[in-house]
């Protein structure tokens, strides 16, 4: 996601200012500086010149009310909530209007809520590309601009065939934001051929049509609906309605993904768990090349449990598998097998390679500074290597695990080929 955004708590309110910014810091971990003026907004930006910058600002400064505040950051290109207690339909069209992120009626605790979430929801989106297919470049424009307001990374298609293109080329793309009535390809064949390649846990798809029949609208919307899009909008739609939509079918995939995450990755380590790792190890062993299978063991873990607790080991588990996660190339597999236990497959590496890769992955546990109180904890790991085989799984794990015996009966803290040859 890249740098941290500092948030920037604009409010004639001391007190909700601090309520805004304790929650902010607490529930999300980012800075928050607050300012009770326009003067002192200025002088905290003048500060903070070389961060990026999230604005939260009331209507009532001292220097400054009503639509001149927000003119005054949307001026200078910053995101901007609006959050105020003087909303009139007048005033909120004419907020609305501006470039601004969204408002937040300030109509009690909840709304603290609301403005932590939408802050939530700016940084996630950073990392999120979204897609927008449709004919007519205005609407295309209207739809990208809205949401690269909402900080998310936008491309555009001009017809189903190119967003097919993109959507099929482009795993990163996770929103889809489509027209039905397009050349080359309409809306509804690009969502059908979409789903034959990428379901519903990866790619959220909202359809939109500019029929100002209501039969006719509700017609599209089901047909959308039962190729495998996940919601409907009639243009022209409100920006807000727009935005909640959005909103609810990214939040939703973000559930699923949670849900698979829980079933595939160590809750602790953040590595994938030892039943994902044999579901995923069944394709690699299909495809042709070499495939090094590798066991990596955390030397005398039981007695750093022992000597400085579980809460220390659980501390040095999490070092060594950022390590681990951090030295493994695309394409490899790394699993936590359980306890102190680590798996690696890598496929098209040389006996030679492999030496010289998992020496350097066991240097690089040795350098970890993990400290216990003021004490530090030494750490340190025996690899078991077994290069070159495309056996079955099992022969090819119990290569490595007999290497790895022989590491831990050679001293530890070293690299040993089921060849017999040390690292």
């Amino acid at each position: 996601m890249g740098q941290p955004t500092r948030v920037l708590v604009v409010e004639d309110s001391r007190a909700f200012g601090r309520m805004a910014a304790h929650a902010v810091e607490s529930r999300l971990g980012l800075e928050v500086t607050i300012a009770g003026s326009l003067a002192e907004a200025d002088a905290a930006l003048a500060r903070h010149a070389d961060e990026r910058v999230t604005v939260v600002t009331g209507l009532s400064l001292p220097d400054c009310a009503g639509t001149g505040v927000v003119e005054h950051f949307v001026g200078r290109g910053l995101p901007v909530v609006v959050v105020t207690g003087l909303f009139d339909p007048e005033l909120r069209q004419r907020i609305l209007g501006m470039p601004v992120v969204d408002y937040v009626p300030k109509d009690g605790p909840a709304c603290i809520e609301a403005v932590v979430d939408l802050v939530r929801r700016l940084e996630r989106n950073r990392s999120l590309t979204a897609l927008v297919v449709d004919d007519s470049r205005a609407t295309r424009q209207q739809v990208a601009g809205l949401l690269a307001l909402h900080h998310y990374r936008v491309v555009e298609a001009a017809d189903g065939a190119e967003g097919l293109a993109l959507a099929l080329g482009n795993r990163d793309i996770s929103l889809v934001v489509t027209d039905f009535d397009m050349p080359n390809m309409d809306g509804i064949e690009m969502v059908r051929r979409l789903r034959r390649e990428r379901p519903r846990s990866e790619v959220t798809v909202i359809g939109i049509s500019g029929s100002n029949s209501t039969s006719n609208s509700g017609l599209l919307s089901a047909r959308f609906l039962k190729t495998g899009a996940d919601d409907f909008l009639v243009k022209p739609f409100e920006r807000e309605e727009f935005h909640c939509r959005i909103e609810l079918n990214v939040a939703a995939l973000e559930t699923i993904g949670r849900l698979r995450d829980l079933a595939t990755r160590d809750e602790l380590t953040g590595l994938y768990n030892r039943r994902h790792f044999f579901a995923a190890a069944a394709p690699m062993l299909a495809c042709r090349g070499p495939l090094t299978a590798a066991m990596i063991d955390i030397d005398h873990f039981k007695r750093i449990n022992d000597t400085w607790g579980h809460h220390t080991g659980d501390v040095a588990l999490k070092a060594v598998a950022a390590v681990l996660a951090g030295h493994v190339r695309p394409g490899d597999l790394l699993a936590r097998m359980g306890g102190e236990e680590f798996c690696m497959l890598v496929p098209h590496m040389a006996d030679d390679e492999a030496a010289t890769f998992f020496d350097g992955l066991r240097a690089a546990v040795a350098d970890l500074e993990v400290v216990a109180g003021e004490q530090a904890v030494p750490l340190s790991v025996s690899i078991g290597v077994n290069p070159g085989a495309r056996d079955s799984l099992d022969m090819l794990l119990q290569g490595a695990d007999r290497a790895l015996y022989a590491a831990k009966a050679g001293g530890r803290n070293r690299v040993v080929l089921a060849a017999g040859a040390a690292g």
